[in-house]
């Protein structure tokens, strides 16, 4: 495991798997995607593990997929794990970027959502675009009172982040509120819609949210895997999945069409453009 960028701890009957990139405020580069693959999977493996925790070191949760920083590895080739689609780095275009997309976006995200055992995001600061589709697999959200979310993809022409949950996640109407304008919502808002589960004072974030772990932990293991797996069912039965897989395609032709009619195809957007425009 990469243990510079994503930092694993066992306490007791919980697994904390920590994002560690906090001078990018953790923005997802692949290194850190497959070395918190590796983190879900020992914890998986490991039989006294009975809850996992994702959190992020620094300030922020997570400031999404990483588009700028020195550490932006797109085009380095990785094991793949999802093995929906073959190695992106020897392809070209909308090839290249669909096949990548599919194994470190929504591949892996499919496959942490239906990890076996609770996981809680545990949520400070700044959670945005990609930053959301990794609280999003999680189970349940414990957040700090100063966290806000947005997913101003839109900013580029593009339907929200890969892992689309956010009609099911939000509701109908707050998901197009949320895409339409792309500003930050707080998690106070967040809370009312029923993304978040609990607001926490920030200095009591790290603790709350192991008091909750701990509180289900002491569950059967094996109720907490079916119960998980019940509300799963549920959700794909209204349509979670098939939805996502619509989205996906849309996803990709807004790419391609930034890619003809503009500089590149994020829309000729940047790190720092989106960030300025998603605040208020």
């Amino acid at each position: 495991m990469t243990e510079d960028v994503v930092r694993y701890e066992r306490r007791g009957a919980v697994a904390v798997v920590t994002m560690n990139r906090p001078e990018y405020r953790n923005a997802q580069n692949s290194a850190m995607t497959y070395a918190l693959d590796d983190a879900f999977t020992r914890a998986v493996n490991d039989a006294e593990v009975k809850v996992i925790v994702l959190a992020g070191e620094g300030k922020h949760f997570s400031a999404g997929h990483d588009i700028g920083t020195p550490g932006r590895d797109v085009d380095q080739s990785f094991d793949r794990r999802a093995v929906v689609w073959w190695d992106h780095t020897t392809r070209e275009g909308g090839d290249q970027r669909f096949a990548r997309e599919s194994e470190v976006y929504l591949g892996m995200c499919r496959r942490w959502r239906e990890i076996p055992k609770p996981m809680i995001a545990s949520v400070q600061g700044a959670c945005i675009a990609g930053g959301l589709m990794l609280a999003w697999v999680c189970d349940l959200i414990v957040a700090s009172d100063d966290a806000f979310f947005a997913d101003p993809v839109v900013r580029m022409g593009i339907p929200g982040v890969e892992y689309f949950a956010h009609p099911w996640v939000l509701g109908p109407r707050a998901a197009k509120e949320v895409l339409f304008t792309g500003e930050r919502f707080s998690v106070q808002q967040a809370q009312e819609w029923g993304m978040v589960n609990r607001v926490v004072p920030r200095a009591e974030l790290a603790a709350r949210t192991f008091e909750l772990a701990e509180t289900i932990a002491r569950m059967p293991q094996f109720g907490l895997a079916l119960a998980k797996k019940a509300v799963n069912q549920a959700e794909d039965l209204m349509g979670l999945r098939s939805g996502m897989d619509s989205v996906f395609g849309l996803h990709h032709f807004a790419h391609a069409h930034n890619a003809e009619t503009s500089t590149d195809s994020l829309g000729g957007q940047d790190a720092r453009s989106m960030r300025d425009g998603a605040q208020r």
